[in-house]
């Protein structure tokens, strides 16, 4: 499916994406041989301004089936000079979307599938969740799985972290520059174990009494 555009008219009173997507995808649709097929959103998340995650149920004649991903890609700018303010594209985990971040809370939520294209999705959503948990320290020497080059005509591997908060900054490996890392949360980089120099510390010498 493509993509499908709209201006806030469009969005029937909605103030967000989130609350736009969460409605169209919760309805229920009467069959032509009887009976009803419908879904409905029980939980979701707008990521980064540009992807809707959600958890939904499939529904049959009133009865829960199974669970579901689905994942939108978003295009939100509600100062859009042509007056369309939003657009979205929608697809199911079966169909093995590229984006990954979906919040753990979500995937908690899914039922078991067979579906490898699916599997493999969350098995995407897993990696990336552990990458994001690692614990990241101020002063902490990490390494890069390739080299990033910056406009200052640095290339480099290894950095030092410069945490303040949430904020995460870099210098290079020898303590110079300022330099930001897009995504890095996403990488897969390895901490630099500090070498630590132990000072040695001699026994103090025997005293030996003289014979008279």
């Amino acid at each position: 499916m493509g993509w499908l555009s709209m201006t806030s008219a469009g969005m029937a009173g909605h103030p967000n994406p989130k609350a736009y997507l969460d409605d169209q995808f919760t309805y229920s649709r009467a069959l032509d041989g009887g009976g009803t097929r419908g879904m409905r959103v029980i939980d979701s998340a707008f990521v980064g301004n540009r992807v809707w995650y959600a958890a939904a149920e499939i529904i049959s004649d009133d009865e829960p089936l199974y669970v579901i991903a689905l994942v939108c890609l978003v295009r939100w700018n509600p100062k859009a000079r042509d007056g369309y303010v939003f657009a979205y594209k929608d697809m199911e985990e079966s169909m093995g979307p590229c984006q990954a971040g979906c919040p753990a809370r979500i995937l908690r939520l899914l039922s078991p599938t067979s579906k490898e294209s699916a599997l493999d999705w969350r098995r995407r959503c897993l990696a990336r969740l552990r990458l994001h948990a690692r614990k990241i320290d101020n002063g902490m020497r990490i390494k890069l799985p390739r080299p990033v080059s910056f406009s200052d005509g640095h290339t480099g591997t290894e950095f030092i972290v410069v945490k303040r908060g949430e904020k995460i900054t870099f210098r290079s490996d020898k303590g110079h520059g300022h330099y930001r890392i897009s995504h890095f949360r996403d990488l897969a980089w390895s901490v630099v174990p500090e070498t630590k120099v132990h000072r040695t510390v001699f026994a103090a010498p025997t005293a030996y009494a003289t014979p008279p």
